[in-house]
């Protein structure tokens, strides 16, 4: 006979106090190593710290536990079954590298160098991401205590990579090789946030990214403005008309076709956004802006979770230096990025943007055009029984209720959903306020112990209310 739900809750928090302490020294442990993916110099820490990792992994339970090596820097993979053989099963990402940290940065302290003062736990990775990868190593032990299991509720899986702060660049091909181990019924993803510590929230989808940088070529070399200026295409200038054509006058992307098979807001979702309590002058604050734009008829959480965007991101050409020089430039150039949403295709917006290009430059103007890889967008449905396991889950641990957010960036996530073919949901207890990729990152230890009291809770709850074909 299962415990009553408030003698697990009970279970699990004491459980958790428990062995606080050693979990806690564990994590700053493993924060001492210096995986920092973006410098070669510090590849043997990032190898160095996959291993630490999947000896920790085995020290919870896991009986299968493996590094899996990349073209670039190592991946930790763990799996533990569940006595149902019915149950479904989930797979936990996250990732194992950090952004580069150094005293002189900023750090009141040595960024790897863990230390805790006002309950705030500060290393570089304390919350993006070690620390929301590291809880579910306690949380599927509190899980088992409070129900007497020898194994989770679900078949666990763990997929931890090491180059997501490098941008993944191998991250897609490791899944698709490794389609067969990795095969979940929906994906947990741990390295994202909350909105703020007084209101919980879960995190329903992201925005995929692409990206172009075009160059316009006219003259063969820079000339004298005064002898052939008016008389010839200026690059400078197609690349202006260029940016000035991007969007229309309610701050809509101009493209023709951008916005075809966009998932638009559902009422519900746009009363859920509109709950939250989003102060639009300290959000500005945050920004360096003085004003708000965008997409007409749309509010600003809207534009940034849910709504496509294009971004000028660099734009140059021609003399740079002091005083004048009077020339018609040989080229210029103009960086594009493109944030997608649920419903659009990276292919046929690159094959979009790339047509309406074509008609925006004028004859006597070469162009060329790169697009790097696309992420794709992810979305999960309110309605989803997996992702409400997670909001049952995170209401249990922070007894209120739990409000819904979107993800303005973008992430390797969508790979996953789109490999495996499972919902992708987010379970984050980070706040805005971590810093993450800043000096001083931190995680609130409090929050952190709700992560991992989460965890304890949702391997049960999806064991239970969600049942789907393997």
């Amino acid at each position: 006979m299962s415990k009553p739900v408030d003698d697990v809750v009970s279970t699990v928090r004491t459980y958790i106090e428990a062995h606080r302490g050693a979990f806690l020294d564990d994590l700053a442990e493993w924060l001492r190593i210096p995986s920092v993916s973006a410098q070669p110099e510090h590849a043997a820490d990032v190898a160095r710290s996959a291993d630490w990792l999947a000896v920790k992994l085995r020290d919870t339970g896991f009986p299968t536990c493996e590094i899996w090596p990349t073209a670039g820097a190592p991946a930790v993979f763990a799996e533990w079954p569940s006595e149902d053989p019915e149950a479904p099963t989930v797979l936990v990402y996250g990732h194992h590298d950090v952004q580069p940290a150094a005293r002189e940065d900023g750090w009141d302290t040595d960024p790897f160098e863990p230390v805790i003062h006002d309950n705030r736990l500060h290393a570089r990775g304390a919350a993006d991401d070690k620390g929301q990868v590291f809880f579910h190593t306690l949380g599927v032990r509190a899980h088992l205590a409070a129900t007497g299991r020898t194994a989770p509720s679900v078949h666990l899986k763990l997929l931890v990579e090491g180059e997501e702060e490098s941008g993944s660049p191998h991250f897609r091909r490791l899944v698709e090789e490794r389609a067969e181990r990795l095969a979940a019924d929906a994906v947990i993803v741990s390295d994202t946030g909350m909105w703020s510590e007084d209101t919980p929230t879960v995190c329903t989808g992201m925005r995929g990214l692409a990206e172009c940088e075009i160059e316009l070529f006219g003259p063969a070399q820079d000339i004298h403005s005064g002898s052939f200026g008016g008389a010839v295409p200026n690059p400078a200038t197609a690349a202006a008309r260029l940016v000035a054509a991007l969007h229309d006058e309610h701050a809509r992307v101009a493209v023709p076709g951008f916005y075809e098979g966009v998932t638009e807001l559902t009422d519900r979702e746009r009363e859920l956004f509109a709950e939250l309590p989003f102060d639009e002058e300290t959000w500005l604050r945050t920004a360096r802006s003085t004003a708000t734009h965008g997409e007409a008829g749309h509010t600003t959480l809207e534009r940034i979770w849910a709504r496509p965007t294009a971004e000028v991101n660099g734009i140059g050409g021609g003399y740079q230096g002091p005083g004048s020089k009077t020339i018609i430039p040989s080229s210029a150039l103009v960086k594009l990025s493109f944030r997608l949403v649920a419903g659009q295709d990276p292919d046929h917006v690159e094959k979009a943007v790339r047509a309406w290009a074509a008609d925006q430059v004028p004859a006597g103007v070469r162009h060329e055009i790169t697009f790097g890889p696309a992420t794709r967008p992810c979305l999960t449905p309110l309605d989803h029984p997996a992702l409400q396991s997670v909001v049952r889950a995170m209401g249990r641990a922070f007894e209120q209720p739990i409000r819904y957010t979107r993800e303005g960036g973008s992430g390797p996530a969508a790979d996953l959903q789109e490999v495996l073919g499972a919902p992708v949901l987010f379970l984050g207890i980070s706040v805005p306020s971590d810093g993450w990729h800043a000096p001083n990152e931190k995680v609130e230890l409090d929050l952190l112990m709700k992560g991992v009291e989460t965890a304890a809770h949702l391997w049960g709850d999806l064991a239970e209310n969600w049942r789907e074909p393997h």
